[in-house]
């Protein structure tokens, strides 16, 4: 992919400082203004301060291969991404030139209207299909990805606030599903390995890998997706499975009423089996987080709410496991 930025013009910006650190997982952040007035944010990939490229074996930055590899120059047009620029620095860090896309960002605030939702399951659908049956090499590897919170690959990083959290949480979640399907998600969530290979059986494409709000704008041309740091290959369906997990307090509609939207959109191409497998896959990333927003979120609407979820989530696992899916 040629650069639409070069260094040059990085190194001669006027700085605004620091955004800070990308929540996540601690990459540095920063907005500039070029000579030419337009405005950027710089990411700095750095293996030794970011604790997600430790879990997932990225050493210096994989979006910068992903993007000089040509891998996002065919997006289709409902689907863009910011990125100007991508190179590897003098000490081997990954460096990511994107446009600064302002207010036009979501965050975990906004609240994302049906017709919101259709503009991004459409966009999604278009990605996958575009890519469909093709594999992408500078991807990371899916086992890395659904397995990113594992408590094995985690605690190394023990110390760590986001790291600590997810110990907590798996610990809380065996207490608040003690049934078998709670037991067989636990036991998935510290090893990933048959889910994996249940997940590659499925028709691939290429996958952003960590859909949510806070990695999406939306304006007049339709989506645009940022941070493809994961961006990895398996079934369309993870990725729709992963907002949902993350994101559906920000819906105006249903678990049931996103997935019935999701089919719609989908379309011929919509694989159900696919979609429990996903679905399954989403709890055990993101159990640990729902139990402790259930046992420890100081409102009780939300610990309720989080609750009544964690239901919904268990029963789509029970159908995933009763179909013999894992």
């Amino acid at each position: 992919m040629a650069a639409l930025i070069d260094r040059a013009a990085i190194d001669s910006a006027t700085g605004h400082g620091q955004l800070g650190e990308d929540g996540r997982s601690g990459a540095a952040l920063r907005r500039l203004t070029l000579g030419d007035g337009r405005r950027v944010v710089v990411k700095t990939y750095d293996a030794r301060t970011d604790f997600v490229m430790q879990i997932v074996g990225d050493q210096h930055g994989r979006e910068v291969e992903l993007f000089l590899s040509g891998a996002l120059d065919d997006l289709p047009p409902t689907v863009r991404h910011p990125i100007l620029a991508a190179w590897y620095d003098d000490e081997g860090r990954g460096v990511v030139v994107m446009r600064d896309l302002g207010d036009a960002v979501l965050t975990w605030d906004h609240v994302l209207l049906s017709a919101q939702l259709r503009v991004v399951l459409g966009g999604l659908h278009d990605l996958h299909a575009t890519h469909r049956g093709r594999t992408e090499p500078t991807a990371t590897a899916l086992d890395r990805v659904v397995g990113v919170f594992e408590p094995d690959r985690i605690r190394p990083l023990s110390g760590l606030p986001l790291v600590d959290a997810a110990l907590r949480g798996w610990e809380l979640f065996a207490d608040l599903a003690p049934g078998e399907v709670g037991r067989r998600v636990l036991a998935l969530s510290q090893d990933g390995g048959p889910l994996v290979r249940a997940l590659a059986g499925c028709t691939p494409t290429l996958l952003h890998g960590d859909v949510a709000t806070v990695n999406m704008a939306l304006d007049a041309d339709g989506l645009v997706l940022f941070d493809w740091g994961i961006a990895t290959v398996g079934p369309a369906e993870l990725d729709v499975a992963r907002l949902l997990v993350g994101c559906a307090h920000t819906f105006d509609l249903s678990f049931d009423g996103y997935l019935d939207l999701q089919r719609e959109v989908a379309g011929a191409d919509h694989d159900e089996d696919a979609l429990d497998l996903a679905l399954l896959a989403g709890l055990t990333w993101m159990g640990w987080n729902k139990a402790l927003d259930v046992v420890d979120h100081p409102d009780p609407a939300v610990r309720a709410r989080e609750l009544a979820g964690l239901d919904w989530w268990l029963a789509r696992a029970e159908r995933a496991f009763e179909k013999g899916l894992v």
